[in-house]
C-alpha cells in the first residue's frame, strides 16, 4: 500500500508540473502574428482568404495580422469586402508592399491605406487608384461620379488613421503612384522595412488608433509568425478564377458534347464535355461578365451548327468566327489587363474551332456529292472472278463479286478464275473485261 501511494504521488506531481509548464514554454515563445500573403489579382477567392486569415486571428486571439501584398489591382467589389474586413478586425493587420520590385497597384493601394500599419519595402511602389468602369470608356458625369465615390470611400478610413488623405486622393483623381520613399514621406505609409522580421521588431511597442478610436500597443516582440496557407478550396477556386483557362474549359466541353450528339453512347465525351462546361460557367460567374458577350458566344454556336446542317459555302461558318472572336475578346469586363482573356487565347480558339469547321463542312460537301448507288449500279468498278470461260464461244457466264453470283458477258475470252473489272450493267447482266495486273520494276 505505501509503495502504491507513493507511485500515485509520484505520478500526480508530475502531471501538474507538465500542465503547469506549458503555459510558461508558450508564453516564451512569443506573440502569435499570423502572415497571409497575397500575390495575385484582388477577385472574390482573394476576398474568402482574407476573410479565412481574420477569423483564423480573431480566434486565436493573435497579436496581429501580416498580410504580405504583392497585387495589380483588381475587382471593385471585392475590394471593398476586404476593405470592410480589415476596418472590422479585432485583430489589428499590418499590410506589407513587399518583397522589392513588389507593388501596391489600384485595389491594392485602398487595402494599404485601411490597415492599422502601413509598410513598404525599398523599391516598391503604390498607387495609380483611378476607377475604370468595367469594359467601356464612361462618360463625363459617369467618370465624375465614379471618382467621387473611390475618393470618399478612400478619405473616410485614411482620415481615420491619421494619414495623409488628401495626397491619397490624388492616386484615385490623377491615378498617381507612389515609390516607397515617397509615401513614407507624404505620410500615406507609416514606415519602410526590408523585411518582415524587421518590420515587426520596428512596430513592437507602437501605439496604433482602432477604427472605434480605441488605442492599442502593439507587442511583437520575439513574435511566432504562422504563414497561413491557401486551402484546397481557395487553390482550385483560384486556379478556375483564371478567365483564359475557364474559357478554354467552355470551348473543349462544348466539342466534347457535340462530339456525343454525333456519336451516341460512347458517353465518356458526353460525360467529360457536362462536367467541364459546368465546372467553366461556375469559374466565369467569379468574374464580371458582359451579357453582350455571352450572346455572342451563343450565336456563333448557332451559327456553326447551321453552317454544318446546311450548304452554306462557308458564309455562316465565317460569321460565327466573327461572333467567337468578338465574344471570346470581350467576354470578362476586367479593370485590369491581368483579369481579362488574353487575345492569343482568343484568336487560337476562334482559328481551332474554325479549322474543325471547315473540316466539317468539306465532310459534309463530299458526302453530298457522292452519288448513293443501289442494287447493280453499285458493283461498276468492283473487282470480281470469273467462274466459269467467258467469251465469243460462251459470252455469257458467272462471276463472283463481292461476295455474290452474277451472271456477266465479256467482248473478249476471258478464262475461269480470272479477275475482272466490271464495266457496266444492262438488264441485271454485268459487262466485264479482264483487269489488268498491277507490273512491279524488279528490284523494286
Amino acid at each position: 500500500m505505501p509503495t502504491r501511494l507513493v507511485a500515485v504521488l509520484s505520478f500526480t506531481i508530475l502531471a501538474v508540473s507538465w500542465f503547469l509548464a506549458v503555459p510558461r514554454a508558450t508564453a516564451q515563445a512569443g506573440p502569435l502574428v499570423y502572415r497571409l500573403t497575397i500575390d495575385d489579382t484582388i477577385q472574390p477567392v482573394t476576398a474568402w482568404r482574407l476573410e479565412r486569415a481574420l477569423a483564423e486571428a480573431n480566434r486565436d486571439n493573435a497579436a496581429a495580422l501580416l498580410i504580405d501584398l504583392d497585387t495589380p489591382g483588381g475587382l471593385v467589389d471585392s475590394t471593398r469586402s476586404m476593405v470592410g474586413e480589415i476596418l472590422s478586425s479585432r485583430v489589428p493587420v499590418i499590410v506589407y508592399i513587399a518583397p522589392a520590385g513588389a507593388r501596391g497597384g489600384s485595389a491594392g493601394f485602398f487595402l494599404l491605406e485601411a490597415a492599422d500599419v502601413a509598410a513598404m519595402a525599398p523599391g516598391t511602389n503604390a498607387g495609380a487608384s483611378h476607377p475604370v468602369l468595367e469594359g467601356s470608356t464612361p462618360d463625363e458625369t459617369m467618370k465624375q461620379k465614379m471618382e467621387n465615390d473611390a475618393a470618399a470611400f478612400l478619405r473616410s478610413y485614411t482620415t481615420k488613421r491619421g494619414r495623409n488623405a488628401e495626397l491619397a486622393e490624388e492616386a484615385v483623381r490623377g491615378s498617381r503612384a507612389f515609390s516607397a520613399d515617397e509615401a513614407l514621406d507624404g505620410h500615406l505609409i507609416d514606415l519602410t522595412a526590408a523585411s518582415d522580421g524587421g518590420l515587426l521588431a520596428a512596430v513592437d511597442g507602437r501605439t496604433i488608433a482602432r477604427m472605434d478610436g480605441s488605442q492599442v500597443t502593439l507587442h511583437l516582440s520575439n513574435a511566432r509568425v504562422v504563414d497561413l496557407q491557401p486551402t484546397i478550396r481557395e487553390q482550385l477556386l483560384g486556379w478556375l478564377a483564371n478567365p483564359n483557362l475557364a474559357l478554354l474549359m467552355l470551348v473543349a466541353g462544348a466539342l466534347l458534347i457535340y462530339l456525343e450528339f454525333n456519336t451516341p453512347g460512347t458517353i465518356v465525351p458526353g460525360a467529360l464535355g457536362t462536367v467541364m462546361v459546368l465546372v467553366a460557367v461556375f469559374a466565369l460567374n467569379l468574374l464580371p461578365l458582359r451579357h453582350t458577350a455571352l450572346l455572342l458566344l451563343a450565336a456563333a454556336v448557332v451559327l456553326l451548327v447551321l453552317e454544318i446542317k446546311f450548304t452554306t459555302h462557308g458564309v455562316l461558318g465565317a460569321a460565327a468566327l466573327v461572333c467567337l472572336a468578338f465574344g471570346t475578346l470581350s467576354l470578362v469586363a476586367a479593370p485590369i489587363p491581368e483579369l481579362a482573356v488574353h487575345p492569343g487565347v482568343a484568336i487560337a480558339l476562334s482559328l481551332t474551332l474554325g479549322l474543325i469547321t471547315l473540316l466539317l463542312v468539306r465532310l459534309a460537301i463530299r458526302a453530298r456529292r457522292r452519288k448513293f448507288l443501289l442494287g447493280s449500279a453499285a458493283l461498276v468498278g468492283a473487282t470480281a472472278s470469273s467462274m466459269e470461260p467467258l467469251g465469243a464461244e460462251q459470252p455469257y457466264g458467272r462471276i463472283l463479286v463481292q461476295g455474290e453470283i452474277w451472271e456477266a458477258r465479256a467482248k473478249e475470252p476471258i478464262a475461269a478464275d480470272t479477275p475482272v473489272r466490271v464495266l457496266a450493267e444492262k438488264g441485271n447482266v454485268l459487262e466485264v473485261e479482264e483487269a489488268a495486273e498491277e507490273k512491279t520494276e524488279p528490284g523494286a
